[in-house]
């Protein structure tokens, strides 16, 4: 396979690996990105399970709260200034309002809603005409919950995150603090047993090379991935986090102390999977001045 120059970019600036250790990670697995990012973190070049998430767009976030039902989506612009643009913060709110007044659970089924005889679509294509930048609408979720829960709903930054959590057995306040730790230490699973063995196999497998590779000997290998599987399946799940206004606490002690229990969160990050445009303008205007 023909390993292209824009591939070697991606990887490297996904991974932070170099130029020359990218297109021999592509060559080594037949262009596969997965892989090469496996590739690089195994020779210890690139933490690449941590950096590959650097890729970001730009836009806000939103969440709406109506009584038993809330509502969380992400409109993208091309850039920062836009997202600050008055006519883009009332398209965030309109979408808002009439996602929630809807019975529409994902972005599939938003985009066929209207909005004074126009489906949200043509919306969006009209707004991009006025704005003067792309705008698109994605990862919409609706969630629901019992008269016996509680939402904490938080913002960071205008909506550069937000955050919702479902919290059975305490107060809303409780839930709101629930929320803001979602915000600032991002966990991926409420506990252990949310992890795929897949996910956990890949993870064990990640370590034991990596060991392996540092000249550890091999009978000491296996006692030290066990603990720094345990240390990294803390780290990313909810419960066994330390609660940020408190850490002497982790959360699961926190919500029991109060009588609580997390029954589900959802945090959104503006442009998490969506590669920025001004990285490949710079370059661009840059080979042009270079000729």
């Amino acid at each position: 396979m023909v390993i292209t120059a824009s591939m070697v970019k991606e990887l490297r600036m996904k991974t932070g690996a170099g130029m020359m250790d990218c297109k021999k990670a592509l060559t080594e697995t037949s262009g596969n990105m997965d892989q090469s990012m496996d590739w690089l973190r195994e020779k210890g070049i690139a933490k690449a399970a941590k950096k590959a998430d650097r890729i970001a767009a730009e836009g806000l976030c939103s969440i709406v709260v109506k009584g038993n039902e809330a509502i969380i989506f992400e409109l993208n612009s091309e850039t920062d200034f836009v997202a600050k643009n008055k006519e883009f913060l009332e398209l965030l709110d309109t979408l808002g309002n009439v996602i929630i007044n809807s019975k529409a659970e994902n972005t599939e089924e938003v985009l066929k809603m209207e909005i004074d005889g126009k489906d949200i679509e043509r919306v969006l294509v009209d707004a991009t005409s006025k704005i003067g930048e792309k705008l698109s609408l994605r990862r919409v979720s609706r969630i629901f919950k019992t008269d016996k829960d509680n939402f904490g709903a938080y913002k960071h930054m205008g909506g550069r995150i937000v955050t919702l959590v479902v919290l059975e057995g305490a107060s809303e306040e409780v839930a709101k603090d629930i929320a803001m730790h979602v915000a600032a230490i991002n966990p991926k699973y409420i506990d252990k047993s949310e992890i795929s063995e897949e996910v956990i196999a890949h993870e064990r497998d990640m370590l034991t090379k990596e060991a392996l590779n540092e000249g550890k000997p091999a009978n000491i290998v296996e006692k030290m991935v066990i603990g720094r599987l345990n240390k990294y399946l803390k780290e990313i799940c909810l419960l066994n986090q330390p609660f940020v206004k408190n850490p002497d606490l982790t959360v699961e002690a926190h919500v029991k102390q109060v009588g609580g229990n997390i029954l589900s969160f959802l945090r959104l990050e503006v442009g998490e999977g969506i590669e920025k445009r001004s990285d490949d303008f710079a370059e661009e205007v840059m080979s042009q001045i270079n000729k």
